[in-house]
């Protein structure tokens, strides 16, 4: 027996790995410092706490905002819809939206059982204005109660940014992208308000992340992901763009789950069909749950066109009435090409304009979103170009610039909650930042959600107003933009407050846009347009949006007062000798 042989074995050292789990190129093990020694034993515990605080700071912050906020206008539609569904399985109000979203708003006022009388001959907007302020209810615990499930919901779709980002970059690249959507002021903003676009919008990225999740297990993933497809359109009939999209990639992770080495053109051509078949299936679930969300409301499907019902010719209507949809659905689409048609005032970057313009919402967005956070969202994007991410690139950027790209073409320039979709799936791009596997990565990344995070939390309570940094602060938006980036009817509670706090004996001229009760608040005003300007004297209150559009005479009036106080961000008040 020779030494060698007598020699104790020698183990090999395992390779070390980074945060992602991938092998090192040095093939020695780090050496960490022995204060992130335990850190490193329980990295999950750790990064399933940080997930729960960044929930939890996104909660407070949802919570305080839907407590504080006076509903805004399109909220009182949407509840009185809700509650009409409840009590009487009628689909007559609110038909140019889908009902699931206006079903998810009803788990929320059945709690809170609010009086309504049964065969309200009103409009819809007046349903509204009725149920809050007129049937005997507490309007401030239905909102909250209608806010809630929007809330809960818009946590869960947290989760799964926080799970998509997971599955393309590690746990790094994950707890990055879910603090940018926690922190991002439009989707807190729109995650408490019992409205549509938020989750319209998770729903298209739920299904857009199964069906990436589906490059492994197609049979599992493809059915749940026809499933939050017909879930998002039931919501929202803007997400009908992506639907073509989803199926698109359907067939990609068809293709990926059935790749072998080799080019067998036969073999190619089996999967192609396959692929084909499984997007078909999903068309096909994605349907169904539409036809399901009607027939929840009323199994019956009652259903009267309008008598105001907008003529609409030409492809969109030969489109509309080819969808293999319930007819309400339909309807509803001509509806929304009739609103298409009506010139509307717009306010952008100071100027007062007629009709719409294409740019309207990437100029918004600059304003509305924080610099760390339009940062990292272009970096991010331009990280998925990387070897490894290339695939994942299509699931994440194609959906938002098709999306984005459909609501440039829209008419109504009210706001970025019409491409509220871009936080979410850019949120997903931004992880891609610490694949690139650079000490400045992470500093850069860490930096710049920081940098994010501090601006967010700098407007709390006001999410509404946000405007960033650059653009002068969320006290400057109304003068960059209007509508339902800043002034959305939603301070009329603090506007109350603030009279009967500092100015219990003034006379009070009102020009509220909203669809808020000033008297239901305490707030008992005149309107300064019905009368001579001469008589309008004391305090002048205006919402901002209608200071971005004024004319002639309130025009007249506004320069001829001195402003004196803000409300919310939203809410200017003169003084007028």
């Amino acid at each position: 027996m020779t030494r060698q042989d007598i020699q104790p074995s020698v183990r090999t050292p395992a390779p070390a790995r980074d945060v992602n789990g991938s092998a090192t190129t040095t093939g020695r093990p780090r050496r960490f410092p022995h204060r992130f020694e335990a850190l490193r034993r329980h990295r999950r515990l750790v990064f399933a706490l940080a997930v729960v605080a960044l929930l939890a700071q996104m909660a407070v912050a949802m919570v305080t905002t839907a407590v504080e906020q006076s509903p805004t206008i399109d909220e009182p539609v949407y509840v009185g819809t809700a509650t009409v569904y409840l009590k009487e399985h009628s689909l007559r109000y609110n038909a140019e939206h889908p009902p699931l979203g206006k079903l998810i708003i009803a788990t929320g006022v059945a709690v809170a059982r609010p009086h309504l009388e049964p065969g309200f001959p009103g409009d819809q907007s007046r349903l509204g204005r009725h149920l809050l302020f007129e049937s005997g209810n507490d309007p401030k615990r239905l909102m909250l109660w209608a806010r809630l499930p929007m809330i809960v919901l818009t946590l869960l779709f947290g989760l799964v940014v926080c799970a998509f980002a997971y599955d393309l970059t590690g746990r790094v690249g994950a707890l990055a992208a879910l603090a940018l959507y926690a922190f991002s002021p439009d989707v807190i903003t729109h995650g408490s308000l019992a409205t549509l676009d938020l989750p319209a919008a998770g729903f298209v990225l739920t299904s857009v992340w199964l069906t990436w999740r589906a490059r492994r297990r197609p049979g599992v993933y493809l059915p749940l992901a026809g499933a939050a497809l017909g879930a998002a359109l039931a919501t929202k009939m803007n997400t009908l763009p992506a639907v073509p999209v989803v199926l698109l990639l359907a067939v990609l992770s068809v293709l990926a789950a059935r790749r072998t080495p080799g080019r067998d053109r036969r073999r190619t051509a089996r999967t192609l069909a396959l692929g084909a078949a499984s997007a078909a299936g999903m068309a096909l679930i994605a349907v169904a749950v539409v036809w399901a969300s009607y027939l929840v409301v009323d199994p019956r499907l009652h259903w009267t066109p309008p008598a105001d019902m907008p003529e609409v010719h030409g492809l969109r209507a030969v489109a509309a009435n080819l969808l293999p949809l319930p007819r309400e659905y339909r309807d509803g689409m001509l509806m929304q090409f009739g609103k298409e048609e009506v010139v509307r005032a717009g306010f952008l970057y100071g100027r007062m304009y007629y009709g719409s313009l294409w740019y309207y919402l990437p100029a918004a967005l600059l304003v509305k979103t924080p610099l760390g956070m339009l940062v990292l969202w272009a970096v991010g994007a331009a990280a998925m170009s990387i070897r490894r991410l290339r695939p994942a690139a299509m699931y994440v950027l194609l959906p938002a610039a098709v999306l984005l790209a459909s609501a440039m073409t829209g008419t109504r320039d009210y706001g970025t909650r019409y491409a509220i979709f871009v936080p979410l799936f850019l949120s997903v791009a931004a992880a891609a930042v610490v694949a690139v596997r650079r000490r400045w990565a992470y500093a850069m990344t860490a930096s710049l959600v920081a940098f994010a995070a501090v601006s967010s939390l700098s407007t709390y309570p006001y999410y509404l107003p946000y405007a960033n940094e650059a653009f002068g602060g969320s006290a400057k938006t109304h003068l960059w933009l209007h509508d339902s980036n800043v002034d959305w009817g939603q301070d009329l509670g603090r506007l109350a407050d603030r009279l009967r706090q500092r100015y219990p004996h003034d006379k009070v001229w009102l020009i509220y846009k909203g669809s808020g009760e000033p008297s239901s608040y305490g707030i008992h005003a005149s309107d300064p347009r019905t009368v001579p300007p001469q008589e309008v004297h004391g305090l002048l209150v205006v919402s901002d949006s209608a200071v971005a559009t004024a004319a002639a005479p309130l025009a007249e009036l506004i320069d001829s007062s001195s402003a004196i106080d803000e409300v919310g961000h939203s809410i200017t008040i003169y003084r007028r000798p």
